[in-house]
């Protein structure tokens, strides 16, 4: 089958005929329609120093996709061939003390689809039958193929309450902006949104921001007096992973404030914790989507009218990878997708 394929140690990613993936008895294997580029797949593609850490070479990579379930092994049941499917991309242990617990999502063993194990930048996909959702006849193809991203937003989202909150979102990436709509579906009162880019910033007002600001030309304390602020922000999300984004933000919640972080730094992070303290902050960390609450949350989102396909910002041919990459990683784009249909 036809893959892209991070086959040297070096930068970029090549097409290549590879195996079919075997399957065993509690796996499904999936024909790939859509797949989407990550912030994960571009740093993988670039090699930079977390890449070459991290992937082992040679891999299939990409990790979000919609596609058709071909074939599942003798011990599944729920899944058939022709069922329209995702896939969860943490694939995880089962064993230890979380996954028996049933908060899987942290799994202290768990391996990456495209990171750690052939990926869905392929043909076909194989993935334990746990870590397959079916979806709902409303979601569209183009939002299934991208749940793993909308994944992280909903999960950071709804980490803390929004209803009739006061919500900051630091970085209007592809996952920052997914994050405001589904904070304005749940009922945040303002939506502030900064990042550097006039693209970003645009996209993020089509998403339901209430402003969208870039913070060298406009300070979040005259922001919050122009809409009538009196105490701070109540909740913010961290998506940028820029620290002086991070501190700023601190300085502007209210007392009891609470910050969601999913952003990651490429350097430590020093912060002064005097407001955290004082003001009684709340920080939590997020990595990837609580399984599978997350994804119920997501279909029900869709399902009830949240409208995030204006993220999706360009379209290729898996043939055309090259040229999507270099759209993905210019920093301009919202989510990039590649059809794996027949060309």
């Amino acid at each position: 089958m036809k893959a892209l394929v991070k086959s040297r140690a070096e930068p970029g990613v090549w097409l290549e005929d590879v195996p079919e993936p075997e399957i065993g008895i509690n796996d499904v294997l999936i024909r790939v329609c859509i797949a989407g580029i990550c912030g994960t797949d571009v740093h993988i593609h670039r090699w930079d120093a977390w890449a070459q850490r991290t992937i082992p070479v040679p891999l299939v990579i990409g990790h979000e996709f919609v596609g058709e379930v071909v074939e599942v092994g003798s011990n599944v049941t729920g899944f058939a061939p022709g069922d329209r499917v995702s896939g969860e991309g943490h694939v995880v242990c089962g064993r230890c003390r979380n996954c028996m617990a049933g908060r899987r999502q942290l799994c202290a063993h768990s391996i990456g689809l495209g990171v750690q194990r052939p990926g869905a930048f392929a043909e076909l996909v194989a993935l334990p039958m746990t870590n397959v959702w079916h979806h709902w006849p409303r979601v569209p193809d183009e939002v299934a193929a991208i749940f793993d991203p909308l994944g992280n937003a909903v999960h950071t989202a709804l980490t803390f309450p929004v209803l009739g909150e006061d919500v900051l979102v630091t970085g209007a990436g592809p996952i920052g902006c997914m994050s405001v709509a589904v904070a304005r579906h749940a009922g945040a009162r303002h939506i502030v949104v900064t990042d550097l880019g006039p693209g970003r910033l645009e996209l993020a007002r089509r998403l339901g921001a209430t402003l969208a600001v870039d913070p060298r030309e406009q300070d979040l304390g005259d922001v919050q007096r122009e809409l009538g602020m009196t105490e701070g922000f109540d909740v913010m999300f961290e998506m940028s992973g820029n620290a002086d984004a991070l501190r700023s933000g601190i300085g502007q919640m209210a007392h009891g404030g609470r910050i969601a972080i999913l952003g990651i730094p490429t350097a430590p992070v020093e912060l002064d914790l005097d407001p955290v303290i004082f003001n009684m902050l709340t920080l939590r960390g997020i990595y990837g989507r609580e399984m599978y609450e997350t994804w119920y949350q997501m279909s029900v989102m869709i399902d009830s009218g949240l409208d995030i396909a204006p993220v999706i910002t360009d379209r290729f041919a898996y043939t055309d990878y090259e040229e999507a990459f270099a759209v993905a990683g210019s920093g301009g784009a919202g989510k990039v997708l590649l059809d794996w249909r027949e060309i």
